[in-house]
């Protein structure tokens, strides 16, 4: 399952920065994952000060 990033984003932008496919981009109130380009790596996870990533 691809990931997804909840309503305790913070809008920091590290998830962004280690998405090694750039599946993640800024909405208007957090940050979101394209499910379609996801690869599951969990990388935002691991750098996300909140844990606002998780598997959908």
């Amino acid at each position: 399952m691809a990931y997804a990033i909840s309503e305790e984003c913070i809008m920091c932008g590290a998830c962004a920065a280690e998405c090694p496919v750039s599946a993640i981009s800024e909405g208007d109130t957090q940050y979101t994952i394209d499910a379609d380009t996801c690869i599951e790596c969990g990388a935002c996870a691991g750098v996300c000060p909140v844990g606002a990533p998780a598997q959908a």
